[in-house]
């Protein structure tokens, strides 16, 4: 059973960092991807960030430069260190894992519906 917990988020000032984590357990598959995704209110959850076991990274092209995902095989854990972040930053931030993941040339997808797995998130807010 694969099992996700986010930690990390928190309110913070624009221009601020975050570092997101996501404890990962119980994932056996390979290859397999992991990703970080977001939902503010009113609006559709996006991906932010995926990696896949093969060291593939697809960024979202509104973090793009700002955010930077990464993982610790030995601890089991995906990061996302969050900088120069924005009022529009604001959501919940949630960690997901697909262990059906086939790799590709393009890497780990961004969309939510591939993946099946997920924690119960982490709010961030950005103020102005």
């Amino acid at each position: 059973q694969v099992h996700l917990v986010e930690s990390g988020g928190g309110s913070v000032q624009s221009g601020g960092s975050l570092r997101l984590s996501c404890a990962a357990s119980g994932i056996t598959a390979s290859p397999y991807a992991m990703g970080w995704f977001r939902q503010a209110p009113g609006k559709e959850r996006e991906g932010v960030a995926t990696l896949d076991s093969d060291g593939y990274i697809n960024y979202a092209d509104s973090v793009q430069g700002r955010f930077t995902v990464s993982q610790d095989n030995a601890k089991k854990t995906l990061y996302l260190q969050m900088n120069f972040l924005k009022p529009e930053d604001t959501a919940m931030y949630y960690c997901a894992a697909d262990a059906t993941y086939i790799s590709s040339t393009y890497g780990p997808g961004l969309a939510s519906y591939e993946y099946s797995y997920w924690g119960q998130g982490t709010q961030v807010t950005v103020s102005s």
